[in-house]
């Protein structure tokens, strides 16, 4: 059993979370969060901690966004969207036991004070902005580092919020651009 409480956007979301993990849920009804709903996640932040485990699309972003601000010690999981996508739907419904149980596995949490060790001119340096494989590359690069994808503005400020370390990010790049043959240039 979880200790923190899941934070999903709908019923179907409980259900594939329960095939995965044992675990508590509160679901948002999407971005029209009641008083109660919010006074629910506001008690288990208190409590017990919460994970935010949105679906991996524009709407789960913006519930994401609007949660950490009013909960800015939560904890974050992110499922790829490749990892969440059937049917021609997008969201952790769309999930398998494995990918979100995988997504729980790389938890992070935003650092109140955000570094500044990466920055967009590296990214575009390093081929994950600017070229028409750039945003496979941050897609796969987020799923590795456990903080989803999102463009380059978005994928910076995640890598210095997060506490993703630098051996980590030249790992997990130099591991990906092995998978395509490019070389990582140190």
């Amino acid at each position: 059993m979880l200790k923190e409480v899941l934070i999903v956007e709908g019923k179907s979301d409980v259900a594939a979370v329960k095939c995965a993990v044992e675990a508590d849920c509160i679901t948002t009804g999407g971005f029209h969060f009641t008083r109660r709903t919010l006074q629910n996640i506001a008690a288990a932040y208190e409590r017990r901690g919460i994970i935010i485990l949105t679906d991996p699309d524009s709407a789960g972003e913006n519930i994401r966004k609007y949660l950490t601000r009013r909960f800015p010690n939560a904890k974050h999981a992110y499922i790829p969207r490749d990892e969440a996508t059937a049917n021609d739907d997008v969201g952790v419904e769309q999930a398998s036991p494995e990918s979100i149980r995988k997504a729980l596995s790389k938890v992070r949490t935003l650092e109140l004070e955000p570094r500044a060790e990466f920055t967009a001119a590296e990214m575009v340096a390093l081929k994950l902005a600017g070229n028409p494989d750039s945003s496979t590359l941050r897609d796969k690069l987020g799923a590795i580092l456990g903080i989803g994808y999102g463009n380059v503005k978005t994928f910076v400020r995640r890598l210095n919020s997060y506490g993703v370390t630098r051996d980590e990010f030249t790992a997990a790049l130099k591991n990906i651009l092995s998978e395509v043959d490019l070389h990582v240039q140190d």
